[in-house]
């Protein structure tokens, strides 16, 4: 099974808002206690370790370049 990196959702905004809400009135610690734990049940979900260390390899670039971007904004 491909990666698929294309919404698979019919109202993206409503799963964005959903996971948005979930963190409401979390603590920094608490919401990041949160995200891991969605994570693992999500990977777990997927079951198939290929497509979840592509998934981990296009999230690093995406923080990689979402950081690089900032850098460059701010010179």
């Amino acid at each position: 099974m491909p990666l698929s990196t294309n919404s698979n959702f019919a109202r993206p905004d409503d799963a964005f808002r959903a996971i948005v809400e979930a963190h409401r009135g979390l603590t920094d610690e608490q919401s990041a206690d949160f995200d891991a734990a969605l994570v693992l049940i999500l990977a777990n979900h997927i079951g198939d370790l290929d497509v979840l260390c592509e998934a981990i390899g296009l999230a690093k670039r995406r923080m990689i370049d979402g950081q690089q971007q900032q850098q460059q904004q701010q010179q």
